[in-house]
């Protein structure tokens, strides 16, 4: 059977990567605590090239990956994590999560630095320490978690130049649409942390009441 544009698990990675892939990393803060936070996981095209991430001005991540030397990156499949990861400042007591189905130890290494507007872009490469697999799944398509993991995104960008608010409005009716008609309790328990984490609703006018497009 052929294989082609299967993915593959990077060396001494527990998961396949390919593209972009939405992961949960903690990393130590200077209070001794892990700071949970959203990371895309950017696949090589060549395997023995690393995989790498980006952080977008000076975040918790970036300075814990600066000052730190690393982190723990976490897959999971709860939207709600990915929400409390990308909206909400989170800290906790363990580098790892309950809700993570898989996780490695990173170090990481700036490789690249440049600007987009007003915002450092740093690029990081990620070099596997440890790591396990702590359960394993079928996968399955739920369209309602895919619109929660890029409603995050859509809703990060509000008030950001270069970004169009009325479009991105629109684009968070479409996914919390598509939430209400495909996702399962968690999705929607996810989707109204993002509405209450950033009152987006309000600035579109929209009551919540109804779908969008």
């Amino acid at each position: 059977m052929s294989d082609d544009g299967a993915s593959s698990a990077p060396p001494d990675w527990p998961v396949a990567l390919r593209g972009v892939t939405e992961s949960v990393v903690t990393t130590l803060g200077p209070n001794d605590r892990w700071n949970v936070a959203a990371l895309g996981l950017h696949a090589p095209d060549d395997p023995s090239e690393p995989v790498t991430a980006r952080t977008y001005g000076r975040t918790r991540t970036w300075r814990n990956f600066a000052e730190r030397g690393g982190g723990v990156v976490q897959f999971t499949t709860d939207p709600r994590t990915f929400v409390d990861a990308a909206l909400t400042i989170r800290e906790v007591d363990d580098p790892v999560l309950p809700t993570a189905d898989a996780w490695v130890e990173v170090t990481v290494e700036e490789i690249r630095s440049e600007t987009e507007g007003d915002t450092t872009v740093r690029t990081w490469a990620l070099d596997p320490v440890e790591r396990a697999v702590v359960r394993e799944r079928v996968p399955t398509i739920n369209r309602g978690f895919g619109a929660v993991v890029d409603a995050t995104v859509a809703v990060s960008r509000l008030d950001v130049p270069g970004f169009d608010t009325d479009e991105l409005l629109e684009r968070l009716r479409y996914f919390a649409d598509v939430v209400e008609r495909c996702g399962g309790p968690a999705e929607r328990e996810a989707f109204a942390a993002i509405d209450e984490a950033t009152g987006w609703r309000e600035r579109a006018g929209d009551s919540g009441e109804e779908g969008g497009a």
